[in-house]
C-alpha cells in the first residue's frame, strides 16, 4: 500500500551551492499524489513533481525545472523519502536549493521516524525490471538487471587519493538505508574544491558537510566507514532513483557514475512505469 507521513516536520540549514538559508517543511499528502515541491517564495507558490519529466541539467547535483520554477540538490531528501517508503508528501521550499545540513540524509531520516509513517488505502505500483537497461558514457555507467529485490552494487575509483577504488553492495530496505546508508556524507577531493569554487558551487560547502580527500589521507572529517563515498554513492543514487515516482524491484550496478547517467536510467524506467497497464 501506499504511505505518508503521519504529520509535518521542518528542516533547516545552509545551502551547499549557493550558501544560501533554506527552510523546508514536508507535509502528509493524499494518495496517489506522490512527491510534489512547492516553492513558498515564488509568485503562485508552484508545484512540481519530483518525477524525471522536469530533471534539467546540472553539475554535481540532481536539478528539477518547470518554467521558472526550480528545485536543486533534492537527492538526499528523496533518498530519505523514498528509502523510508513515503510515497506522498508536499515539500514546502522557501529557496530554489535544498539544505546540505551535514552532507548526508540521516537528519531526514531521522525526522521522518520521529513524525511516523501512515499507511493509505491505495495499492502502490512498482517497476519490476525483467531485461536488462544500461546507460553509459566511455566508462562510466548504470545498468538494471532482474532481480526479486531491490538492489545496488556501486563502484568509485579516485586513483592518488585517500579514497582509491571502491565497491559497495546492498540490497536496500528501510533499516538499511537508516542505519549504513543515511548517514553517508557527500565527498570531495582537495584538488577539487578550488576548482568548484571557480565555477560559482559549492559557496556554502565546509568540513562540517563533506569529506574531503587529499593524496594520503582527509581532510577534517574522517570517514565513518571506510567504504564511506561508495556508500554515500549507493545514497545519492538511490534518491536520483525515486524520480521514477514508483520503487523498483532490480539489481541496479554502478561504476564511475553520477547524478546525469543516474537520471537517464531513472527516466528509462518511468517510461517503462507509465507503459504498464
Amino acid at each position: 500500500m501506499q504511505h505518508t507521513l503521519a504529520e509535518s516536520f521542518t528542516v533547516a540549514g545552509r545551502t551547499l551551492h549557493g550558501g544560501e538559508w533554506c527552510q523546508l517543511t514536508v507535509k502528509p499528502a493524499p494518495p496517489n499524489q506522490g512527491r510534489v515541491f512547492t516553492r513558498l517564495d515564488l509568485a503562485g507558490k508552484p508545484m512540481l513533481s519530483a518525477v524525471t519529466d522536469w530533471v534539467s541539467p546540472t553539475a554535481l547535483s540532481t536539478r528539477l525545472e518547470q518554467g521558472t520554477m526550480s528545485v536543486r540538490t533534492p537527492e538526499h531528501l528523496l533518498a530519505a523519502l523514498a528509502g523510508l517508503g513515503i510515497d506522498n508528501c508536499t515539500i514546502e521550499l522557501d529557496r530554489a536549493e535544498l539544505p546540505i545540513l551535514d552532507g548526508s540524509a540521516a537528519p531526514y531520516v531521522r525526522a521522518i521516524q520521529q513524525t511516523g509513517i501512515v499507511a493509505q488505502p491505495e495499492p502502490l505500483s512498482q517497476v519490476v525490471v525483467t531485461e536488462p537497461l544500461t546507460v553509459w558514457d566511455a566508462d562510466r555507467f548504470v545498468a538494471a538487471f532482474p532481480d526479486t529485490l531491490f538492489r545496488v552494487s556501486y563502484g568509485i575509483d579516485f586513483p592518488g587519493t585517500a579514497i582509491g577504488q571502491q565497491w559497495t553492495s546492498w540490497v536496500v530496505t528501510p533499516e538499511l538505508i537508516a542505519r549504513e546508508l543515511a548517514p553517508a556524507r557527500t565527498f570531495t577531493t582537495r584538488a577539487q574544491v578550488d576548482g568548484l569554487k571557480a565555477r560559482g558551487l559549492i559557496q556554502g560547502g565546509s568540513l562540517d558537510c563533506a569529506l574531503v580527500a587529499d593524496t594520503t589521507g582527509w581532510v577534517g572529517q574522517l570517514p565513518y566507514w571506510p567504504d564511506e563515498p561508495s556508500r554515500h554513492k549507493v545514497l545519492d543514487l538511490v534518491g536520483d532513483l525515486a524520480l521514477v515516482g514508483a520503487p523498483i524491484i532490480a539489481h541496479i550496478v554502478a561504476y564511475k557514475a553520477g547524478h546525469d547517467l543516474h537520471v537517464r536510467l531513472a527516466h528509462l524506467l518511468r517510461q517503462r512505469l507509465q507503459s504498464q497497464p
